[in-house]
């Protein structure tokens, strides 16, 4: 016996169809460049037992040293940098607070709070980037030891 399969064919449908559009920004990479570091000067801490003595210096380059209980002198100075990217791209900038080390005695440290615009918005595209300028604040009262402080900020950029 012979049997016979018949298959009828399905009939056609139409497989659905969408577009999507498609889009790729290419930015430089960015270059960060040291220009000059930030100096609080020289401060003079006063006789006596007090606290809360704030010592700063704005991004803008604004010194404040107005606690009766110290006495600043010297060159001061915010800290300033230059990066290099892309056109018209907002640069975001990233700078915590920095540790400064008393030179004479590891031990001793002030902490420098670090006054960042946040972000920038790159003006070009060419060598001449945008600067930016880092500023900070630390607090003193009459135990702090003598000595000469210093640390490293660590700048981060990206877009």
């Amino acid at each position: 016996m012979l049997s016979a399969a018949v298959f009828a064919a399905a009939p056609a449908v139409a497989a659905p169809t969408q577009s999507a559009s498609v889009k790729a920004s290419v930015v430089k990479p960015l270059v960060l460049t040291w220009v000059q570091d930030l100096s609080l000067g020289n401060i003079l801490l006063k006789p006596g037992t007090w606290s809360g003595a704030t010592v700063s210096i704005s991004r803008t380059g604004s010194f404040t040293c107005s606690n009766p209980n110290t006495t600043c002198s010297g060159a001061v100075r915010a800290a300033s940098y230059r990066v290099i990217g892309s056109n018209n791209q907002v640069i975001r900038i990233s700078a915590p607070s920095v540790t400064l080390v008393n030179q004479s005695d590891s031990s001793k440290q002030l902490i420098l709070t670090v006054d960042s615009p946040g972000t920038v918005t790159m003006p070009n595209s060419g060598q001449q980037g945008v600067a930016f300028s880092l500023g900070g604040s630390i607090n003193l009262s009459s135990t702090t030891a003598e000595g000469v402080y210093a640390g490293t900020f660590n700048v981060t950029v990206d877009y």
